[in-house]
């Protein structure tokens, strides 16, 4: 039986005006931040992370403010903008932060994803994408401010809810390209406005070449952006996501946001925002519809976990990323059992056990020897210890687990403490064994 959900917090908004020159490769960004502090503390500063100043020349700061003043001092070292305003925000109270700043795009080029993680944000010369590209304030949690270092693979940033509203002009609206984004879009006359309530992460891409198809499943706007020559891949990733929608609002819980925007990515990664995510175009190149736990559906269906498992109920991405990744590929197996499941156990051979995964579940990030170790422990053996304690458990309290852990801690950030707590708050079933089977630390 599931509980009630708590109260959320007051979360931060994002007031976004962006001009986008599309061939010249820059963006000029107003930004307004309306920040409240449920911190429990008085704040003398701010960080944030200003994720495009880890490119040479990329980030340009202009004015910086904070309820309308100057600010007393701001310091810009790598990714970390940190905001000290001229008064004291005390607990309770409301900060508005202004930041002006100019974005001169870096260029993506072509990466091994098994050497490094292939870079979304910038340009190539179909595609522009704006990812982490404005400036957000990290979680405040235990007197500290949560921005970890990047690294080679996996995710570094955690990221708060938050409700955003970005204005996107061009500077030849004649010819503008097709823009796909994570909020819903509202037209004007020379813009248009995306809103987005308590999302994490909002992203754009932006292309002329994009050819777009739209499913509606209830009252969300699924749509799929694909390159030319690829308009039957892009509608079986757009399938498998809506199928994957229905299927996880039912299983987990209901789907929040109106729209979402499956993405081909002139790059290989996958990789998940709010109500948004790309797909590798190496996907799309290999997609086979006689083989259906090839990897662009069964990384669909993943992705679309995401929008459980990322972005109502977030996690420390570099610390923790099992709590994330593992569940978002066990959503995968989900879709399988679901709709293929005759391919079942294909899937679990191809794309689970292929490299006979091993290692601890919840390790961070950084420890790991590369991005092979990484994928196989947090993914593959995070799948396994899902499957694993299903059986254990039984569907019943499996699936009651996972609906109170979106119930209970949507709109916030949970921990492995978190999860184990509630799990052993629905069932009696002895599952010690495959704690210290599948994890280093005991929960």
């Amino acid at each position: 039986m599931t509980s009630a959900a708590p109260l959320l917090p007051q979360r931060p908004s994002y007031s976004i005006d962006a001009v986008l020159d599309y061939d010249g490769h820059s963006v000029s960004v107003e930004e307004t931040i309306t920040y409240p502090n449920v911190t429990g503390q008085q704040l003398t500063a701010f960080v944030l992370a200003a994720v495009p100043n880890l490119w040479l020349d990329c980030f340009i700061l202009g004015e910086v403010n904070v309820d309308g003043l100057p600010a007393r001092e701001v310091a810009l070292n790598g990714q970390r903008l940190e905001i000290y305003p001229q008064n004291t925000v005390v607990e309770g109270a409301t900060a508005v932060l202004g930041i002006s700043y100019r974005l001169e795009l870096p260029f993506i080029p072509d990466i091994d994803p098994n050497v490094s993680r292939p870079r979304i944000f910038g340009y190539t010369k179909i595609q522009t994408n704006l990812t982490n590209w404005y400036p957000f304030v990290v979680p405040y949690r235990g007197g500290e401010w949560i921005l970890h270092d990047p690294w080679y693979y996996g995710e570094h940033l955690v990221y708060e809810a938050a409700d955003y509203s970005v204005d996107l002009r061009f500077t030849d609206p004649a010819t503008a390209p097709v823009v796909a984004a994570s909020g819903a879009p509202t037209p004007a006359s020379d813009s248009t406005r995306y809103t987005l309530a308590a999302g994490r992460a909002f992203a754009i891409s932006a292309s002329r070449e994009f050819q777009v198809s739209t499913e509606q499943v209830g009252d969300v706007a699924a749509s799929s952006y694909t390159f030319p020559f690829f308009q039957g891949q892009g509608q079986a990733a757009l399938r498998a996501s809506t199928q994957a929608l229905q299927l996880y609002a039912q299983q987990f819980g209901p789907y929040p946001h109106k729209t979402l925007s499956i993405v081909m990515g002139d790059f290989n990664d996958g990789m998940e925002y709010s109500a948004f995510f790309f797909l590798p175009k190496d996907f799309y190149n290999l997609y086979n519809a006689t083989a259906p736990h090839n990897y662009l559906i069964s990384v669909a269906a993943h992705e679309t976990a995401h929008q459980w498992w990322f972005d109502p109920v977030a996690n420390d991405q570099a610390l923790q990323p099992w709590l994330d990744e593992a569940l978002a590929t066990y959503g995968e197996r989900l879709f399988y059992e679901t709709f293929l499941p005759g391919s079942l156990p294909s899937w679990w051979s191809y794309r689970v056990d292929f490299f006979r995964p091993q290692g601890f579940v919840d390790v961070p990030i950084y420890n790991f020897q590369g991005f092979r170790p990484y994928t196989d422990a947090v993914y593959f053996q995070g799948a396994h210890f899902l499957e694993d304690l299903r059986l254990r458990v039984g569907d019943e309290t499996f699936f009651a687990v996972l609906q109170d852990y979106f119930l209970q801690y949507r709109g916030r950030i949970a921990t492995a403490v978190d999860f184990f707590g509630l799990l052993r708050s629905h069932t009696t079933s002895d599952y010690s064994d495959l704690v210290r089977q599948y994890f280093q630390n005991i929960y």
